[in-house]
């Protein structure tokens, strides 16, 4: 077993040595649709692009609808938990809770039980209902209601197709994503693209499901890595690396592998910002390889690696062998919990108002009329991106709720050996590397961008006032991402122990 796989070892439990692989006992159901929009919908996801319509499909667009419930069947008092994973950037507030409305209403499904876990793509185009008047906008919201619709098939399907599963847990690494805050000396400023100085976090989670009858119903991979492969020169729609890395797990599984966005707010691949989709896929398959070199070193579910004895042979060999789980061990990978609950943080002091925000835009506007005039059209785009920099940050503040602070939602749930934890918005990797750093004896996998991002992004501390694109659009008080780290740390401790 690679020594990056996580391991337990108690020679004192049992009346032989023996190797525990993490793993969970529960129910588990799994149903997928195709969300890919239609050719010629809204597309400029990026403000330096110069196309609105989108003219192709690199691949299709998924939606995975992911069921969990306790192993002894009990749905009742929310117990049951629900990952809608989509290929999708994000949703904006409003059209996020129009989603949520719409999915928990065809399915029955509680409200607090659902999580949309998008991967991030940036070229899946821009789903924002303001923007109908623009080229392609007019399919934004026919295509959004056709969305709901066909995830709400695709909960019901899980749902229908529940069974007792074992899940398997493994760690490795992939330098897929490079840390991306890079100090640009020559003009002066701060720009988000690769940084050779700074180290990335590589963490690769993977999860494996498997039925009773050991046939793989599913992975998991949780990775940290911005999906900015494709940026404003492609005019494709694309799932970006996500989807070849599922293409490569899958062909090898047979199972549907479910990609979940970690703390990826300073992190990107290490190539990127392209048009073609070349680069796209390379980067796909990569991060795919990486998973199946965890995967073939997972054990079978349900059993212990366990040492078995000497064997007399031209040197005394000791035999090691997968056995069983007792009924202690069985026991303990069936345990469920959850908590859901919010963390006030204080919003940023001296937000932009949004009337200076829109002095700013017309100022732009005519700054931009000029260069139009002028035929400049570098200057052209750039004033474009300005403003759509304005557009989304008003779009940002008047999604805030009332107050000096913002309720930010958490989600933590224990299966077995395993925490699963789901937060709004995007975090540095801090975020990440510091909870697995404090408790590195639990499997812990990190949703990022559950149900959007009305914060925007999380940084750490010492990057406020920078000037770095990620913390000119924050809209929490410096300090946030190490409260909030803090905050689940406690509640983590107080499951599982260790450091408060």
């Amino acid at each position: 077993m690679p020594k990056e796989q996580f391991s337990k070892t108690d020679i004192k439990a049992r009346s032989m040595p023996h190797v525990d692989t993490p793993q969970s006992r529960c129910l588990f159901g799994i149903a997928r649709c195709d969300v890919t929009p239609p050719v010629g919908i809204y597309h400029r996801m990026w403000g330096a692009a110069t196309h609105d319509r989108s003219t192709g499909i690199h691949r299709p667009l998924t939606a995975t609808a992911v069921v969990f419930r306790p192993a002894g069947g009990d749905s009742s008092g929310g117990s049951e938990q629900i990952v809608i994973a989509v290929d999708h950037c994000l949703l904006f507030a409003r059209e996020m809770e129009q989603m949520l409305v719409s999915v928990c209403a065809g399915s029955g499904a509680a409200r607090e039980s659902l999580l949309f876990a998008f991967s991030h793509t940036h070229a899946a185009g821009l789903m924002d209902l303001e923007r109908r008047q623009l080229p392609g906008g007019e399919l934004i919201e026919p295509y959004l209601t056709k969305m709901a619709e066909k995830i709400v098939g695709a909960v019901c399907e899980a749902r229908s197709s529940m069974q007792p599963a074992t899940i398997v847990y493994g760690q490795g690494r992939c330098d897929l994503a490079a840390q991306r805050d890079f100090a640009d000396e020559a003009s002066g400023q701060w720009v988000c693209g690769f940084n050779p100085g700074e180290s990335a976090d590589e963490t690769l989670l993977l999860a494996r499901v498997t039925s009773d009858n050991a046939t793989t119903l599913a992975t998991f991979v949780n990775y940290a890595c911005h999906p900015t492969t494709l940026s404003f020169e492609n005019t494709l729609i694309s799932p970006d690396f996500p989807g070849a890395m599922r293409e490569v797990v899958e062909n090898a599984t047979g199972a549907p592998c479910v990609f979940l966005q970690g703390a990826s707010g300073d992190l990107g691949p290490r190539e990127g910002y392209v048009g073609g989709v070349t680069l796209a896929d390379r980067n796909g398959r990569q991060l795919g390889h990486s998973a199946l070199a965890i995967l073939e070193a997972l054990p079978p579910g349900g059993t212990t690696f366990e040492y078995a004895g000497p064997v007399v042979s031209g040197a005394t060999l000791g035999i090691w062998k997968h056995v069983p789980v007792d009924a202690a061990q069985r026991s303990r990978h069936e345990f469920w919990r959850f908590k859901r609950w919010t963390v006030p943080l204080e919003y940023r002091p001296r937000l932009q108002s949004p009337e200076a925000l829109r002095a700013e835009r017309s100022q732009r506007f005519a700054e931009k009329a000029v260069a139009d005039k002028a035929g400049d059209t570098a200057a052209s785009r750039d004033l474009h991106a300005l403003i759509e920099r304005v557009d989304r940050q008003l779009l940002r503040l008047s999604c805030l709720p009332a107050g000096d602070e913002f309720p930010f939602p958490v989600t933590l749930w224990q299966m077995g050996d395993a925490l699963w934890l789901a937060v709004e918005a995007e975090h540095y990797q801090y975020f990440q590397r510091t909870l697995r750093e404090r408790f590195p004896k639990v499997p812990l996998y990190v949703i990022t961008l559950a149900n959007g991002s009305r914060p925007s992004y999380l940084p750490t501390a010492d990057v406020y006032d920078t000037g770095i694109y990620q913390e000119t659009i924050a809209l929490l008080a410096r300090g946030s991402l190490e409260r909030l780290v803090e905050a689940i740390s406690e509640q983590i401790a107080d499951w599982v122990g260790g450091v408060k």
